[in-house]
């Protein structure tokens, strides 16, 4: 129940009295004040302090937040709780303060007459294309609680996914940047350290250490610009992948780069067939299915396959044709859909080679990290240690030339 904050003024001696109450509403507040003889001046509702920070432009909700939601809901209308009381409930038990938000305002929605799929689309950042389209499907068979499970397994599937991508690229694109900030730190901070010792030297240095001493000094000089650099460079390559273009080039190229293209083909085919088979599955129309497909790809190069077939389709064609003339997507798995399609089971054998893929993007993952670990490894060595030879090149001529 909200809680009020009141100024209002005891009626037999004006005295002023501030506090706060639990009503249902203002007026509910306003009038228990009145039945307590006080003449009421103001009510308002008591704010909830300073929300959480969020990053801009995201949802402020959790993969699994949602999953744990999809559940509960899925839960309550099977044991035949209507709707909006499971929504009620959900929220009032809701930690997460924007998710809470959002799951008070589809209550409100639905209360209005909305349905709950549409009421679903007003916060796309938080619900997908997919999931409201599962959601309406489910409503209209009236199967909600059956669709939920559905959407359950597949957020759980696809997070799943994410979560290994991210971790097989954590490990070398950290060592990279380590590297970066220690061959930085090693030219700016030891190096100069070194410099007046080989200055005190009077010989000539050897061509590395000259080199690294020459690097060392300009680094000093502009270490401000190599830092506003560093933090441009990540800002600038964000903003351009945000162009079509640009981005449909770069997905174009990772494709064709040995080990990362195929870890993207088969992730890609994972969520293409696990996706499209979960829609079909719920009753939602082919066409409809594959352009919510095609936006949940993140690689544009494949989503744009997904969307010619889609294409040839409308025009009487079948899915696996345009498929296989893309040549984006394996023969195996076009040639699976093909016998789907020829036997009435596309949603049963799109479910079997996303089952079947989903191991293979676990292989393909090893097998990149195996390629990439000594490749990280080989280069952290080749920077620190160039920079350690070339600082002890000078040390160990001396101390040959004092054996001569």
């Amino acid at each position: 129940m909200p809680t009020y904050l009141y100024r209002a003024r005891l009626t037999a001696t004006n005295a002023m009295r501030r506090g706060e109450m639990e009503a249902t509403s203002p007026e509910a507040c306003t009038q228990r004040l009145q039945a307590n003889g006080l003449e009421v001046l103001s009510v308002k509702p008591k704010p909830e302090g300073i929300p959480p920070f969020k990053i801009p432009g995201t949802s402020g909700v959790k993969s699994r937040e949602l999953v744990i939601f999809s559940r509960q809901l899925s839960t309550m209308i099977d044991a035949g709780l209507p709707i909006v009381q499971a929504l009620e409930l959900l929220s009032a038990q809701e930690q997460n303060y924007h998710f809470k938000k959002v799951q008070l305002a589809i209550k409100s929605d639905v209360e209005t007459g909305m349905t709950f799929g549409d009421a679903l689309r007003k916060h796309p950042k938080v619900f997908s294309p997919l999931y409201c389209s599962l959601v309406t499907a489910g409503e209209i068979g009236g199967v909600l609680d059956t669709i939920l499970t559905r959407l359950c397994t597949q957020l759980e599937k696809s997070d799943a996914m994410k979560r290994k991508i991210k971790g097989a690229l954590t490990y070398p694109l950290g060592t990279l940047a380590v590297s970066l900030l220690i061959a930085i730190f090693m030219l700016w901070k030891v190096i100069p350290t070194f410099q007046d010792m080989f200055s005190a030297m009077g010989n000539q240095l050897p061509a590395l250490t000259q080199a690294l001493v020459d690097l060392s000094v300009w680094v000093t000089d502009n270490i401000l610009w190599i830092f506003l650099v560093l933090i441009a460079v990540p800002t600038i390559i964000m903003f351009a992948l945000k162009q079509r273009p640009i981005k449909k080039a770069v997905d174009t190229i990772l494709l064709s780069i040995p080990g990362i293209g195929n870890v993207i083909r088969k992730t890609a085919v994972s969520t293409f067939t696990r996706t499209l088979g979960t829609m079909l599955s719920s009753g939602v129309p082919l066409m409809d299915g594959l352009t919510i497909v095609a936006d949940s790809i993140s690689n544009i190069a494949i989503s744009e396959a997904v969307l010619f077939a889609r294409s040839r389709l409308s025009e009487g064609s079948t899915l696996a044709d345009p498929l296989l003339v893309t040549g984006v997507f394996p023969n195996m798995v076009v040639q699976m859909i093909r016998v789907g399609e020829e036997t009435g089971a596309l949603d049963t054998m799109l479910n079997k080679i996303a089952d079947f893929y989903d191991e293979e993007v676990d292989d393909a993952i090893a097998g990149l990290m195996a390629m990439l670990e000594p490749l990280v490894m080989c280069v952290l060595a080749g920077v620190v240690g160039s920079m350690l030879i070339g600082m002890y090149l000078p040390i160990f001529s001396m101390s040959s030339g004092v054996k001569g």
